[in-house]
C-alpha cells in the first residue's frame, strides 16, 4: 500500500522495433517494484494483489501520468517519441473513470493523443464485453490508440477483432518461443498474421529473443518486434540514449 507514497514503483520502457525499417517504433511502459526487503517483486504477484485490494486504478493511474511526464521530458530535449504503449488491467477496463483520467494526463503533459496507446489483454474482455466495448470506444474518442495483447491465449479471438476497435493485435510470446522448433505454431504465427492484416491490424510479436524468431517473423510479414534480442526493458534516461 506504501509502494507509490515510499517511491518503490518504477517504470521502464521496451523498445518496439519496426521489422521493415528497423527503426524503434514504438515502446512499451512496464510497472516495476523494488522493494527494499523482498527486493524485486514480479509483477505477476504484486499486480493480481493489487487488483485484489482495490489499488489497481490508482497504480495504473500513476503509471500513465508517469509516462506522459515522460515523453513530455523527451520532446522538450527535441526527441522524436514513438507510441508508448500503456497496460490497462481487467478491473481498469471496467473504470467508467479511465477515458477522463487519460484525458487528464494528456492534458497534464500538454501531449497529443496519439503518442500514447492502451494495451488490454484478451482474458481482461471476458465476461463483460458489452461494458468493455462502451469503454474502448470512448478511449478510442479520445484519439489514443488500442492494442489486444497475449492474442491467442483466449477463446474468443475473432469476436474481439471483429467487433472492438483495436488498431493492432500482440502474437503471445507463448506461441513466439517455440516458432523455430514447433511447426505448429508457425502455422498459428501466420495464421494470426495474415488474419490480422485482412482486418486492416498491424502484429506486433513479443518475447522475440533468437535471430531465428525473428528472420520467421519477418518471413511471415509480422510488422513489429518485441523482445530481449533488441533490447530489455530500460530506464527512462537509457531509453532516452536509446
Amino acid at each position: 500500500r506504501g509502494a507509490v507514497a515510499l517511491d518503490q514503483l518504477r517504470v521502464l520502457y521496451q523498445p518496439v522495433v519496426n521489422l521493415d525499417t528497423g527503426q524503434v517504433s514504438g515502446m512499451e511502459a512496464l510497472l516495476r517494484w523494488h522493494h527494499p526487503e523482498l527486493g524485486a517483486v514480479p509483477p505477476d504477484q504484486f499486480i493480481p494483489l493489487a487488483e485484489e485490494i482495490g489499488l489497481i486504478n490508482d497504480i495504473g493511474e500513476w503509471v500513465l501520468q508517469r509516462a506522459c511526464r515522460d515523453i513530455r521530458t523527451w520532446i522538450d530535449k527535441g526527441i522524436a517519441v514513438p507510441q508508448v504503449a500503456v497496460n490497462v488491467s481487467s478491473l481498469q477496463l471496467r473504470d467508467h473513470a479511465l477515458a477522463e483520467q487519460l484525458k487528464f494526463a494528456l492534458a497534464g503533459s500538454r501531449l497529443s493523443a496519439d503518442l500514447i496507446r492502451l494495451e488490454v489483454t484478451e482474458s481482461a474482455l471476458i465476461g463483460d464485453v458489452d461494458r468493455c466495448e462502451v469503454i474502448l470506444n470512448a478511449l478510442k474518442a479520445v484519439g489514443v490508440g488500442l492494442s489486444l495483447d497475449d492474442f491467442g491465449t483466449g477463446y474468443s479471438s475473432l469476436s474481439y477483432l471483429r467487433r472492438l476497435p483495436f488498431d493492432k493485435v500482440k502474437i503471445d510470446q507463448s506461441f513466439v518461443r517455440d516458432v523455430d522448433a514447433n511447426a505448429a505454431d508457425t502455422v498459428l504465427v501466420k495464421v494470426i498474421v495474415s488474419m490480422a492484416h485482412h482486418l486492416g491490424l498491424q502484429v506486433v510479436a513479443e518475447g522475440v529473443e533468437t535471430e531465428i524468431q525473428c528472420a520467421i517473423m519477418r518471413d511471415h510479414h509480422c510488422d513489429e518486434i518485441q523482445g530481449y534480442l533488441f533490447a530489455r526493458p530500460m530506464p527512462a534516461d537509457a531509453i532516452e540514449a536509446l
